[in-house]
């Protein structure tokens, strides 16, 4: 029996593709998709060509083989590709996308899911737990939306340091990039602020917050950064000590 639609259903997913991202990188629709992985069809030979050239497998691997199983082609190197990072002390990121953000509220704590994800290294990374999540909106200005920031995965919130940028992942907030401020009086609570001032602070519950992790690296493209003249910057410290003002009177 054919291997090819429930390979074509693993690869996509080690790919972190969506079934629309996969139809068009492959030319074809997306219903087609689903029913090759459903097995309701047989993919085509030249769409079987496209997805071999795509990831370095033969046609016989792709019908015969079961890919998924631990000495599937592909998976052997991509393995070996972490193996050969680890060896240097490169520490592998995983990469959360934004369209994969509702599925890592459900999958953070799935290895299989985890794995599926897109890697990458950075050299000045070396040692520690990384994962790297994009983020959109303008509510960490001068931070722009669709930047990429790499955290450092915190095991405590106590060790988290008071007004230090975080990505949060809660049961209620999903994923959000904001500072953290610590209440002096309780631990059962935390206060999210932007660093754009046109955004209000609010808070968690600490019992909500399911992952921290400490912003370490910002990676974004050179021309989306944004540019700020005098009056800004001095409107946004202002802004900025006034909402300092305002938690310190609700804390107290």
């Amino acid at each position: 029996m054919s291997q090819a639609g429930l390979n074509l259903k693993y690869l996509r997913k080690l790919r972190g593709l969506t079934q629309e991202e996969f139809a068009n990188k492959i030319g074809i629709k997306r219903s087609l998709v689903g029913a090759y992985e459903e097995e309701r069809a047989d993919p085509r030979l030249d769409v079987l060509e496209i997805i071999s050239e795509m990831f370095k497998l033969s046609l016989d691997e792709i019908f015969l083989k079961d890919l998924s199983i631990d000495n599937g082609s592909y998976l052997m190197k991509r393995r070996q590709m972490k193996m050969a990072a680890a060896k240097e002390d490169r520490c592998i990121i995983s990469f959360v996308p934004v369209k994969a953000a509702a599925g890592y509220l459900a999958g953070y704590a799935d290895a299989e899911f985890i794995d599926e994800l897109n890697t990458f290294t950075l050299p000045m990374l070396a040692g520690g737990n990384y994962r790297a999540f994009e983020i959109i909106g303008d509510s960490m200005l001068p931070t722009p939306s669709g930047s990429i920031i790499v955290g450092e995965k915190m095991e405590n919130l106590d060790d988290a340091k008071n007004n230090a940028a975080f990505i949060v992942v809660s049961r209620n907030e999903g994923i959000v990039y904001k500072r953290l401020v610590k209440n002096p009086k309780t631990k059962a609570k935390y206060t999210l602020v932007s660093d754009n001032p046109n955004y209000q602070p609010y808070q968690v519950n600490a019992e909500d917050i399911m992952e921290l992790w400490s912003a370490q690296v910002v990676i974004g493209k050179v021309a989306t950064q944004q540019r700020w003249d005098v009056n800004s910057l001095a409107n946004l410290v202002n802004n900025l000590q006034d909402q300092v003002s305002t938690l310190k009177k609700k804390m107290n």
